[in-house]
Parts: structure tokens; C-alpha cells; sequence
């Protein structure tokens, strides 16, 4: 199994140069990826205002803290400089550190949306037209235009030590009006995708729980792996995310952040505690499998040369 990185900084609109098959990948924090091959850009929970709000803040931020009750409106400014363009956005759930960005990126590019109905809901309330958006629940494989998507069946991570459970749904009936608060931005259902570009694959995750099951015969040759502390509270996690997954070529590792932190501040404590242990785990489980660890902004090319036999397209 050969694996081609090029870990090299790249402009955020940067585009794949013709006869290249990589992928250009630029994490955003939290769960949130721009990843482009040269024919379409697909974002993935873009979430890039990073407002501090609720527990979660730093001594040295002097922005604007919100309440969970509150509104807090993207930075339409660091938006704007960072998104350029997008065909595509793949929302995982409703939450506001993937969602909250989402009603304003998608007004402003006019991508496709694919979302629970919870999420199009929501994305409807700020009113996103109906031609961009497209409500699944997962087990839906879906051919668009120089790019396939299928939707994988998830479920949250198991946060407030196990407690977290949420069956909050909007659907069609549900009234609402924006702008909501940060409250409002319900799971609401969690998904994964399988995402199909020309030269490879991407399963995404959009938290630190996985249905086993459904990620059987995937064989991505990228994984977005959620690693975050809540992962540690269930049974083998890693060893059956990279199992289940085909052991892919590459594991890139997502949601591990400090999310409300603004981009200049060092991630460095969980780097630390995180993803290098992470990346120790994986060496041992499997040693051909390569793990990158993002940094915040930085593009990177990924392109798996050689592919495993029998892999699932």
C-alpha cells in the first residue's frame, strides 16, 4: 500500500492541476473540511466562526461570549475569507458547531445541501431555497455530477459521561423563525457520508460514536475519524472504527479541537493528549495505515496510489 501526502501549505482556493488525482483538504476545526479534487468542492459541517459560548472559553479571548440562548451571528468577514466557493455541503447533525455557519455559506455559494430533515429545516427558517437542499436519513446513495454521496446511519457521541441522549426532531410541520439561538441548533439525528470524489473515497464522521455495522464494506480510502474524549468512554473504539472501516490507507483524525477557540490560538495541549496517542493506537492496529494530523487552515494533498483489492466504490 503506497500513500503520496504532500503535507506542503497550499492557498485555500487552490485546485488540483490537471492530471492530478489528489484531494486538497483544509480542516476548519471542529468537524468542519473543505476538501476539493480539481471538479468539485464539497464542505463538510463549516463551521468557522468559532464563537465562544456556553463553559467553553480562554482567559485570553476578549471576543464576545454568548449564551446558549442567545444569537450569535456567523463573521461573515472570516467566512468570507476562507470560502470561496462550494458545490456541495454535507452536514452531520444539527448541532450549532456544525450547523451554525451553514445559513450563510449556503446563501452565499448556492451549494446542494445534504442534511437531515432537522437540519433542512432549520436551513428553510433562514431561507435557503428548496432546489438546494436535499433531506435523507440515511441508506441513500445519491449520483450527482462529478461526484457521488452515500449517507451513512450514525449516532452522537456520548457526551456528559454517557447521559447525552436527544430525540428532538423538526420536521415539515415545524414552525420556525430566524435567527435562532445557539439552543435551537438540535442534533436532530446524526449521519456519516461516504463521500465519492474522482480518484477516491472520503467516510466522513461528525462525532465520536459510530454504528459498527454500517461502516462494514465501506473501505474508504480517507477516514475523518472523530477523536475527542468522549470517544474513550466506549467499548474499543478505536480498534473497531479501524476495523470496521477496512483499516483504510489514510486516517485523518476530526472534531478534536477546541472549537471555541479563535484560529490563532495553539492547539498544541490537544494535539498532545489526543491525537499523537491516537496515532500511536493506529500504528499498532495497523501499521500500514498512515495518520495526519491537521493543522487548522493548512491545505494538504492526499492521494492514495494504490488501492486495496476489493474495495467498495
Amino acid at each position: 500500500m503506497m500513500v503520496c501526502v504532500m503535507a506542503v501549505a497550499l492557498p485555500v482556493v487552490a485546485q488540483t492541476a490537471a492530471g492530478e488525482t489528489g484531494l486538497i483538504m483544509t480542516y476548519l476545526g471542529a468537524a468542519g473540511w473543505i476538501i476539493k479534487d480539481g471538479d468539485v468542492t464539497v464542505l463538510v459541517d463549516p463551521y468557522i466562526s468559532r464563537h465562544p459560548y456556553s463553559d467553553r472559553s480562554h482567559p485570553d479571548d476578549d471576543r464576545q461570549a454568548y449564551n446558549r440562548d442567545e444569537v450569535a451571528p456567523p463573521n461573515e468577514a472570516l467566512i468570507d475569507g476562507i470560502v470561496t466557493e462550494a458545490d456541495f455541503i454535507l452536514i452531520h447533525h444539527g448541532h450549532f458547531d456544525h450547523l451554525g455557519d451553514v445559513p450563510y455559506i449556503a446563501r452565499q455559494t448556492g451549494a446542494k445541501v445534504i442534511a437531515t430533515e432537522t437540519v433542512i429545516m432549520i436551513l428553510r427558517a433562514y431561507g435557503i431555497p428548496n432546489d438546494q437542499l436535499y433531506a435523507v436519513g440515511g441508506g441513500e446513495d445519491y449520483q450527482f455530477e462529478n461526484f457521488s454521496v452515500r449517507v451513512v446511519p450514525g449516532i452522537h457521541s456520548a457526551l456528559g459521561e454517557k447521559h447525552y441522549h436527544d430525540t428532538r426532531r423538526y420536521d415539515r410541520n415545524t414552525e420556525l423563525t430566524a435567527p435562532l439561538p445557539i439552543n435551537m441548533f438540535i442534533e436532530g439525528g446524526s449521519l456519516s457520508f461516504l463521500a465519492r470524489f474522482k480518484d477516491h473515497t472520503v467516510l466522513t464522521m461528525g462525532s465520536m460514536n459510530f454504528l459498527e455495522r454500517e461502516m462494514f464494506g465501506l473501505n474508504p480510502d480517507i477516514l475523518l475519524a472523530g477523536i475527542n474524549g468522549s470517544r474513550l468512554g466506549l467499548y474499543k473504539y478505536d480498534e473497531r472504527l479501524v476495523r470496521s472501516t477496512g483499516n483504510p490507507p489514510v486516517i485523518i483524525p476530526t472534531h478534536w479541537d477546541s472549537f471555541t477557540f479563535p484560529y490563532s490560538f495553539s492547539q498544541e495541549a490537544n494535539v498532545k493528549s489526543k491525537l499523537i496517542p491516537f496515532r500511536e493506537t493506529v500504528a499498532a492496529l495497523s501499521p500500514d495505515t498512515q495518520v495526519i494530523i491537521p493543522v487548522h487552515l493548512e491545505s494538504f494533498v492526499v492521494d492514495v496510489i494504490e488501492r486495496k483489492s476489493g474495495e467498495a466504490r
